[in-house]
């Protein structure tokens, strides 16, 4: 991957270089907007696999170990875009690269939908994964690098509340496009190439964005720094602009070059803060849920496949809601207060869910189940699902802000991939009793409520600059 998006930063720098001081074409809400556009194509390409899948193992007639790879297969790509794009937007700058993933969405769509078998299917599963994974650690960078200190939490909660709708819209494709073979194409094809047309938004919106104000500082491209922040803080005059401008020049200055011995040498804190808080994200269950939930209805409680695509949808609805709640009062509470509260609620949840399922009989179960873990996904919404993705792309240094937002992000696909390996197995262990799996998540949902008080900082209110600053004094 870093050969191909060398070349492709390259180019993107020429042409930008010829066209940075035209005035750009539009106001802060298009760029907020579009720029975590990676996030819906990132929640979309992580759920449209669960309707597809059964339909790609019957018409290509896999194993069940096949199209378990097929659907773990974009975690691999995952992981290997997280690591390999932070010292690449370091280096080349944030906008460039999300154009890069967004050119690997429409590759690694394209080739899905057009997948002629096993093979052929896995491999543009990695290239969707690199684009997902680069996604996942580019976009909370450059959205943290763009928002006022005032409203950085809910700007950058955007990126969460983008991979919900893009869950969302996934469940809506499969539904929508099942048993409906339109000119002849097979229904499957039809759900995996409708990411084509979110991943030519994100390409059309990043070729428009403007580079982070952060990343120009530090590459000695001041002229255009002010320009950018100019077109972002249109609420305030030029004086607080410069002083804003004077701040992170100041910081800038007194940073090295960013790389891996740089991230261990001064930003050893956050490093800890952000692979924690990102292994336990997903070590909560949340992918359990977005994977596997018609299969803990069809197996724990004996719904009709169609029923249960139902509840996912419900769950997925609950999940967006939530999502949109977590972006109005992101800036009203502190951070830390906001992730224990939610690790009290799943842990709350997901005892009674277990207990419940352990003593009681499944038969009556499935609505109070289905309840639970509404409750749950609230708890995870308004916190550690948008919260996670705000604090690494707050709590590192300018210097290495890309290369750390890529080892926390794939820290969060190492967990994903440990609960999309082991969940089914760990179904099957209780004997298909859903309280078996769901009580293992609890567990971690405690165990992050003393992590969270230890290890991680509070940044609400506080300027990157600020907070670079106590974090490089722990």
């Amino acid at each position: 991957m870093a050969e191909g998006a060398n070349a492709a930063a390259t180019a993107i720098e020429q042409a930008e270089s010829r066209a940075f001081s035209t005035r750009f074409p539009m106001n802060s809400a298009f760029i907020f907007t579009f720029g975590a556009l990676g996030g819906m194509l990132f929640g979309f390409d992580t759920g449209i696999i669960s309707g597809a899948s059964p339909l790609i193992e019957a018409d290509f007639g896999l194993t069940v170990s096949q199209t378990g790879f097929i659907t773990s297969s974009v975690l691999i790509g995952s992981c290997a875009g997280a690591l390999s794009i932070g010292a690449l937007s370091d280096r080349f700058g944030r906008k460039k690269l999300l154009i890069v993933s967004a050119i690997l969405f429409l590759i690694g769509s394209g080739m899905c939908a057009t997948s002629t078998g096993f093979l052929m299917m896995v491999a543009a599963r990695i290239i969707l994964g690199l684009a997902v994974g680069a996604a996942s650690a580019l976009t909370p960078a450059y959205l943290a690098e763009l928002a006022p200190k005032e409203r950085r939490g809910s700007l950058s909660t955007l990126f969460q509340l983008m991979i919900t709708f893009g869950i969302l819209l996934a469940y809506a494709s499969n539904l929508g496009f099942l048993n409906h073979n339109l000119l002849g194409v097979r229904d499957w094809r039809w759900m995996l190439g409708s990411a084509l047309v979110p991943a030519a938004l994100l390409l059309i919106g990043g070729l428009l964005l403007p580079e982070s104000p952060r990343y120009l500082v530090n590459k000695g491209d001041e002229r255009n720094a002010f320009k950018v922040l100019t077109l972002i803080r249109k609420d305030v005059d030029q004086a607080q602009v410069q002083l804003e401008l004077d701040e992170i020049k100041e910081v800038a200055a007194q940073d090295t070059k960013g790389g891996v011995r740089e991230l261990f040498r001064i930003a050893k804190p956050a490093l800890v803060a952000a692979v924690g808080i990102m292994l336990f994200q997903q070590l909560v269950g949340i992918n359990s849920v977005i994977y596997f939930l018609p299969q803990v209805f069809i197996k724990g409680f004996g719904f009709p496949e169609g029923d249960a695509i139902w509840v996912s949808v419900g769950i997925g609805v609950v999940n967006f809601v939530s999502t949109i709640v977590a972006t109005m009062i992101m800036d009203k509470f502190p951070r830390k207060k906001m992730l224990i509260f939610g690790s009290v609620v799943m842990t709350v949840a997901l005892a009674i869910l277990a207990v419940m399922n352990f003593v009681g009989d499944v038969a009556v179960l499935a609505v109070p189940t289905m309840i639970l873990i509404a409750f749950y996904i609230l708890g995870f919404a308004i916190s550690w699902g948008p919260i996670a993705w705000v604090l690494i792309g707050e709590i590192f240094p300018l210097s290495v802000r890309g290369i750390g937002s890529s080892f926390g992000s794939a820290a969060n696909w190492l967990g994903n991939f440990i609960v999309s390996q082991f969940f089914l197995m760990l179904l099957a262990a209780f004997g298909n009793n859903v309280g078996g799996p769901f009580a293992i998540f609890g567990v971690f949902s405690l165990l992050s409520i003393p992590f969270v008080m230890r290890f991680v900082p509070e940044t609400k209110g506080k300027s990157l600059e600020e907070i670079e600053e106590e974090m490089t004094r722990r």
